[in-house]
């Protein structure tokens, strides 16, 4: 195969995974940093459904749990747990508390790194600062309705908990529509969060564990 004729097919190839994705790479990153910023000025609040799934590579079924989000600033995230067991994890500054059926505990977001990086990534979000995280180096892709960012890390540390994050932003209010953490060992977790009320009044009381 010539040349020229290698080129044709890798472009035609190219832009058949384009349009059965449907998103396309974004060239200007300084943009969507300036949308990012202008949404942020005017987010206070985030209440939603979320659906995780687990995939773990020895089990051929998902693990599928609901339940309920909740984010205020500053840095006051409530993530509950509701099926098919209950499981709290409240950050309300810096004090971060979990709490399942049987009892409750008080511990660092280092030692959970998925809530970890949830937490970091809505504020992140919110914040308008999603793409200038450095623990990743980011690409960003779109289409008509959203936002795809794939997050690589960039240190050891992180790279030991997550080959990439990769995040569904919606264009229409830049709130996260669905989070996909990657794994090292190919297991992966994906939270979509459905139902989104922006700015809803969300009373304090809702971050306090009882």
């Amino acid at each position: 195969m010539c040349k020229w004729m290698m080129i044709c097919v890798i472009s035609l190839l190219s832009l058949q995974l384009q349009a059965q994705s449907g998103f396309k790479p974004v060239t200007d990153l300084s943009a969507i940093k300036k949308e990012f910023a202008r949404a942020a000025q005017q987010m206070q609040s985030i209440q939603c459904d979320f659906v995780q799934e687990k995939n773990l590579s020895m089990l051929s079924d998902k693990i599928t749990s609901k339940g309920k989000f909740w984010f205020k600033r500053e840095n006051k995230v409530r993530m509950e747990y509701q099926q098919p067991s209950y499981y709290l994890m409240v950050m309300n500054g810096k004090d971060i508390r979990i709490k399942d059926a049987q009892k409750e505990s008080k511990v660092s977001g280092k030692n959970n790194k998925l809530f970890e990086q949830i937490n970091k990534i809505t504020v992140d979000c919110v914040r308008g600062t999603v793409l200038d995280n450095t623990d990743f180096t980011t690409k960003a892709f779109e289409n008509a309705q959203s936002y795809r960012l794939e997050m690589v890390p960039v240190n050891k540390a992180m790279a030991g908990y997550f080959k990439m994050i990769t995040l569904v932003v919606d264009k229409k209010d830049f709130t996260v529509s669905s989070i996909t953490m990657a794994e090292p060992s190919g297991d992966d977790t994906n939270i979509s969060f459905l139902h989104k009320q922006v700015n809803a009044n969300i009373p304090d009381a809702v971050f306090v564990v009882k």
